[in-house]
């Protein structure tokens, strides 16, 4: 378990904005999510998926279905039904490229990389033109805090899964979480 008691320490005003800013950034990214799911009609949760596959394959490293469900928070049965409904929309292709015949794994159709490189084209060029124009030492800077900051995420959800809910500890009544100050009622 983690040495540090978010709950007790002191947060200064620029620890708290940087959450609020990541905050800020997983709602407006959740946001285009939704454009891109009503730009390929589909529902938000397969557009997500579709993305998922699409981002794997252009990283050159396309995904299983178990590992498409780990990222999306799916059952792997709920994730089943979803790649069906992607291959039958003509999105999605399952592919066996291992010698291990059970190994598959979901690239994009040619028509829905088109269709998502031409929603990225149309919806991202704030975003990219923000990043083009980022000087290079502040960009290292925001990769290694950004890697650092999924790393600790990955490390608690890999505690949450172990453990998902310790017993409750002797609370003190009355006191509440506010980043920035330990706060009472």
């Amino acid at each position: 378990m983690p040495g540090l008691d978010p709950l007790s320490v002191d947060w200064d005003d620029d620890q708290v904005t940087v959450m609020h800013r990541l905050r800020d950034w997983a709602v407006t990214f959740d946001e285009l999510n939704r454009h891109l799911s009503t730009w390929m009609d589909l529902p938000v949760s397969d557009a997500n998926a579709l993305g998922q596959i699409v981002w794997a394959e252009q990283a050159g490293d396309p995904l299983s279905p178990a590992r498409l469900a780990r990222q999306i928070g799916m059952t792997s049965g709920a994730t089943s039904i979803l790649i069906d409904r992607l291959e039958a929309a003509g999105h999605v292709a399952r592919h066996r490229e291992s010698t291990d015949r059970r190994r598959v794994s979901l690239r994009p159709t040619d028509t829905a990389r088109a269709e998502s490189a031409r929603f990225l084209g149309f919806a991202g060029s704030e975003i990219a033109e923000t990043v083009q124009g980022t000087d290079p030492a502040e960009t290292r800077v925001v990769i290694a805090f950004l890697a650092r900051m999924t790393a600790a995420a990955a490390a608690a959800n890999a505690r949450l899964t172990a453990q998902p809910r310790p017993p409750a500890p002797d609370a003190t009544p009355g006191q509440t979480m506010t980043l920035g100050a330990n706060r009472q009622k």
